[in-house]
């Protein structure tokens, strides 16, 4: 399903956010970001390769390149260093969000309309926390999802709050991947032209 996407408030606010010494890594590396006019997508502290210290972050055109990665990083790693949120040896690794990206903010949801996605909830919902389809409506407070496999005794679709969703990400599908594409070189061209320059393929940014 192919839609122009809608228009976004850049400063909106995640639904889905971090606790715990990630909550506190967030906060620090929000104020880098806003400097950066980039948006924090997540923060995942986790024992890959020891300790890892994944930010997750895109600029508010919805573009991340390598040399975006590379200048976050720069800029978030004196400031982590000084608040020191974490007390043991960690590898940094900044990402963009991919195209099977988490799913954050109200926008993400507007935007993708369409396609499909998987997501766990916090609360039941419908007496399960754990489901997979499409998304087939939005509204102020929630989104409509368009069960992939409904099972027996299920309605086909099921409305999910968004206060209740803890962690929702886009399943990749050639549909997906042929819109990302679609929409990275839009992208591409609109920031090309307000700098007047010729638009260059590249791909996502990802740095370790």
């Amino acid at each position: 399903m192919t839609q122009k996407p809608p228009a976004f408030d850049p400063d909106e606010e995640r639904l889905v956010t971090e606790t715990g010494t990630d909550a506190r890594i967030a906060a620090i590396v929000e104020p880098v970001l806003a400097s950066l006019d980039m948006r924090l997508v997540r923060v995942r502290l986790s024992g890959q390769n020891g300790l890892t210290l994944q930010i997750m972050a895109e600029r508010r055109d919805g573009m991340m390149t390598v040399e975006d990665c590379e200048a976050l990083s720069r800029a978030v790693s004196p400031a982590l260093d000084v608040d020191d949120p974490i007390d043991k040896a960690y590898h940094l690794e900044v990402s963009s969000p991919g195209i099977d990206r988490p799913m954050v903010r109200r926008h993400d949801f507007e935007r993708w309309q369409g396609h499909l996605l998987k997501l766990e909830t916090s609360v039941l919902v419908e007496n399960r926390k754990r489901f997979r389809g499409t998304i087939e409506s939005v509204s102020e407070d929630g989104f409509v999802l368009a069960r992939d496999q409904a099972s027996y005794g299920d309605e086909p679709t099921v409305k999910i709050p968004f206060e209740t969703i803890a962690d929702a990400k886009l399943i990749l599908t050639d549909d997906l991947i042929r819109d990302a594409l679609k929409a990275d070189k839009e992208a591409k061209a609109a920031r090309a032209a307000n700098q007047n320059e010729p638009a260059i393929d590249g791909g996502e940014g990802e740095i370790e």
